[in-house]
């Protein structure tokens, strides 16, 4: 069976993904911050899917490591969706604090790219790596300078692995709004029912774990 890492696994679109997931037969390492959470997801995927779920921040080594020992062998997918908003309500740059900043982009940025960089010698050839992204990345939004810019790093960073591997696929995949718990963080006290729920943006990543587009970056609802 296939076997994937999947981060931010406990809730959101990591959730509704790992669900899919476990739903093909697929083996799951998950990941997440809240432990009781996590462990809930671990019990109800459990009974349709191998899983090992660990507690943790992505931002820390240790914990990188245990997820890729926990895997194996072979990693078929790797999945990036673990991030942080940053402040809420989102500072504008001129007055965003820059340990907060910092922060983000050791999450956003640096954690997929260090647990990249330990998956890929275990990702066979036709593997995958998605990191998920946002319009933020290329839409000035104001207030939205430090997630934002995180998440255009984390694109720039997904081009060029895709450039440097062909022998695998890696994307940069915007699921679009959703009714998340971080959506809802991005605006603090506003009416966000009217966002599609996480579930929406799952059989475009399907399309493109399960398929053969070539590296790059794409919408997923325009993949659905």
């Amino acid at each position: 069976m296939p076997l994937a890492i999947l981060t931010g696994a406990s809730r959101g679109l990591g959730l509704a993904l790992a669900r899919a997931l476990a739903e093909r037969g697929w083996e799951l390492v998950l990941d997440a911050r809240g432990a009781a959470e996590l462990e809930r997801v671990a019990r109800e995927l459990g009974v349709r899917a191998e899983v090992v779920a660990i507690a943790g921040d992505v931002a820390d080594p240790g914990h990188r490591c245990a997820l890729i020992d926990a895997a194996g062998e072979a990693v078929d997918l790797l999945v990036n969706n673990a991030s942080v908003l940053g402040p809420s309500p989102q500072p504008p740059l001129a007055g965003y604090p820059l340990e907060a900043l910092e922060h983000v982009y050791r999450v956003n940025v640096l954690a997929p790219l260090a647990l990249a960089q330990l998956a890929l010698p275990r990702i066979p050839d036709g593997g995958c790596i998605v990191n998920l992204t946002s319009d933020a990345a290329i839409e000035p939004y104001e207030g939205w300078g430090g997630y934002g810019s995180s998440k255009a790093a984390l694109e720039q960073l997904s081009a060029i692995l895709g450039a440097e591997q062909p022998a695998i696929k890696v994307y940069a995949v915007d699921p679009g709004d959703m009714r998340t718990r971080m959506h809802q963080q991005a605006f603090p006290g506003e009416d966000i029912s009217d966002r599609p729920p996480a579930e929406h943006s799952v059989p475009g990543l399907l399309k493109l774990i399960e398929g053969e587009l070539p590296s790059g970056r794409y919408r997923a609802r325009e993949l659905a």
